[in-house]
């Protein structure tokens, strides 16, 4: 299993932009998780097949409605522990 850890940066907190990546990530059946970071940043780890992941990627620059993202990093990796459901942390 392949998975990848992004940092997405802009105004991506207060706008349901974790709901949206959550949604997402479940329409496209990857497992993972999403949360807010303290810097105002938002963290995703998503796992699935890397064809998959690379929709999601672009699917994490649109965003939701209110949210401006400015940029999306990505960093791709091997899977060293399975996640069964996708979760939005706090």
């Amino acid at each position: 299993m392949i998975e990848i850890h992004c940092v997405v940066t802009g105004h991506v907190q207060g706008v349901a932009y974790r709901t949206y990546v959550q949604e997402s990530a479940m329409e496209l059946e990857l497992v993972g998780y999403v949360k807010n970071l303290s810097d105002g940043s938002v963290k995703v780890v998503a796992q699935g097949a890397p064809d998959t992941l690379k929709d999601f990627v672009e699917y994490l620059h649109e965003g939701s409605l209110m949210s401006v993202v400015e940029g999306v990093a990505v960093e791709w990796r091997s899977a060293d522990k399975t996640y069964t459901e996708f979760s939005l942390l706090h």
